[in-house]
């Protein structure tokens, strides 16, 4: 009889998991197991803050497969012939002798397993602040199962009135979502100048605008020095003395890999605390690989290693490292392009590629722009997105694209992402052929007619300022005239209060002798969403006024306070 081969999986949430069952489809007999040291398995960790929020009733859904069977160890033996060992924790791999050491959490109890393939999925683990109080009842983060259960327990005993989210990345923002849906007030502290920092300023300023108009304190540009209590928490304390009263703190600072096993087995580490894979998820041992949150993977633009933790790379590393297990190396993970995206309320914010800093930051000569518009036509009730988009000015390569706001900015970001994928430039994406109809999408969608602003742009067609650009130089003592182009009752209903002028679209052609008469001056237009304004400028220019410009994504994206 042939040797069955024997797959071990370290780690049973979303890549370890989808490893064993990619191998299991691949080689019917390998004898595989997944070793396990909490008691759920396969658990969909993206959606705990639905859960404390009470979107999802039912805390088995978050267990459950798509036809409602709870993936427990029975689950995963019966269906799939595999073995999953919870409540277990591996201690030791002895690659020497292709061996692993396991002991049981509860009973204590140690065994030892041989292995021809090994995939370490070990995740990563929720950063702490390291500042006195750190272990008071009342903190904690939203990171594990029994997170989820901690916080959902306190928040049933009703005496949870205010709350503290420290971190204001993506967790931190879906944390402050559900708490804010619970009736608690909260606050949200972020050290960085901003919320969401893979979004660029201007685009995360729209974000924390919308966060605030919730009811939610933001604070950003401080940490937190000290929790605050006897024993329970009663406060939060920032580096610049704040008090911040509450009974909860959840903390979502971010996560780092965890790669104990893999120190210890003296398998290479990465620069950034990841464990180095090759392109087929493999280690420097060849017989062990490593997926999901504990790894380094290749960034696809910029060529650099980078931490990815997404749980939908984490299951394309899976099914990656599972074929290979099985069969040899015979397929690859590509890299990442880190695409991403956050409910905000009725808001949604999504970001792939890289964002104009990060771009800059990497080397590359840049040429980005902010366009405006609904999802979809006005009369199937289209709501407004802002998006950004950013490309090599050399090549003309889609580098990243952000978008923002009410609208569908799932369908953007997907388009855009395969986009920077396929390395369609900015020419290419403008003519993409993609479906229409108006329940779904503009005739010329969203993302297109950004390509289309960008184009222009590139092609000296458009002379366009950033919201940034413009108050920047308001506040330097310039001095542009500034041309609001809206009908009267938009201007009456909304205003920037910037010493604009406000002279309607269709007047202006009969009114020129209201804007300076220096031909030289700059004048920077803008409406809504600055399309009017686009067409106003070209107007001025014919004029004879030489620096009429634009300014990007009109009044929508202006991302700072309003006279009205």
């Amino acid at each position: 009889m042939n040797h069955r081969k024997k797959i071990i999986v370290i780690g049973g949430s979303a890549a370890g998991p989808k490893a064993a069952a990619k191998a299991r489809r691949l080689d019917p007999y390998a004898e595989i197991t997944i070793i396990q040291k909490d008691s759920g398995l396969s658990m969909a960790s993206c959606g705990y803050p639905y859960y404390l929020s009470g979107r999802i009733k039912d805390r088995k859904s978050l267990l459950t497969t798509a036809y409602g069977i709870v993936r427990d160890p029975d689950f995963f033996e019966s269906t799939k012939g595999i073995l999953a060992v919870i409540e277990t924790e591996v201690s030791e791999i002895d690659r020497k002798n292709h061996n692993i050491t396991c002991n049981h959490r509860k009973t204590g109890e140690m065994t030892r397993l041989d292995y021809d393939k090994l995939i370490i999925a070990t995740g990563a683990d929720a950063k702490m602040p390291p500042v006195p109080g750190n272990t008071l009842s009342g903190i904690s983060t939203l990171h594990s199962l029994s997170d989820v259960d901690y916080l959902k327990n306190a928040h049933a005993r009703g005496n949870i009135k205010q709350a503290v989210v420290i971190g204001g990345g993506l967790i931190g923002i879906e944390t402050c979502e559900a708490l804010r849906q619970s009736g608690i007030q909260v606050t949200v502290v972020e050290m960085l100048p901003q919320l969401l920092a893979f979004l660029d300023w201007e685009i995360a300023k729209l974000v924390e605008n919308h966060v605030r108009n919730k009811a939610v304190k933001v604070i950003t540009n401080l940490a937190v020095s000290e929790f605050v209590g006897n024993g329970k928490l009663q406060a939060v304390k920032l580096n610049d003395g704040t008090i911040l009263p509450c009974e909860l703190a959840v903390v979502a600072v971010g996560v780092s890999p965890n790669t104990k096993l893999a120190r210890n087995a003296k398998l290479f580490i990465g620069k950034l605390g990841g464990i180095e894979v090759n392109e087929y998820m493999q280690t420097s041992d060849p017989d062990i690989y490593a997926i999901g949150d504990c790894v380094e993977v290749h960034h696809r633009i910029t060529g650099d290693k980078t931490l990815a933790p997404f749980g939908d790379l984490a299951n394309l590393q899976g099914r990656v490292a599972g074929e290979n297990a099985a069969l040899g190396n015979c397929v690859t993970f590509p890299g990442t392009i880190q695409t991403g995206i956050c409910k905000v309320f009725d808001f949604s914010a999504g970001s792939t590629g890289l964002s104009e800093v990060r771009a800059k930051a990497a080397g590359f000569n840049i040429v980005s722009v902010i366009t405006s518009g609904p999802d979809k036509p006005v009369f199937m009730s289209g709501k407004p997105l802002v998006t950004k988009m950013v490309a090599d000015a050399d090549s003309g390569k889609v580098m990243g694209v952000q978008c923002v706001g009410w609208g569908d900015v799932s369908k953007q970001i997907s388009q855009a992402a395969m986009a920077i994928q396929g390395n369609l430039t900015v020419e290419d994406l403008s003519n993409a052929d993609l479906p229409y109809a108006p329940p779904f999408a503009l005739p010329i969608d969203n993302l297109i007619a950004a390509s289309h602003i960008l184009g222009n742009k590139m092609k000296g067609r458009l002379d366009s300022i950033s919201a940034v650009e413009v108050k920047t130089r308001l506040d330097n003592g310039s001095d542009p005239f500034i041309l609001d182009i809206r009908e009267r009752n938009e201007y009456e209903m909304m205003r920037l209060g910037i010493g604009e002028k406000q002279i309607p679209f269709g007047e202006v052609r009969n009114r020129l002798d209201e804007l300076p008469p220096d031909k030289d001056r700059e004048i920077i237009c803008y409406c809504g969403i600055s399309l009017r304004a686009y067409e106003t400028s070209l107007l001025l220019k014919a004029n004879g006024w030489k620096h009429a410009g634009v300014m990007e994504g009109g009044i929508i994206a202006w991302p700072f306070d309003r006279e009205k």
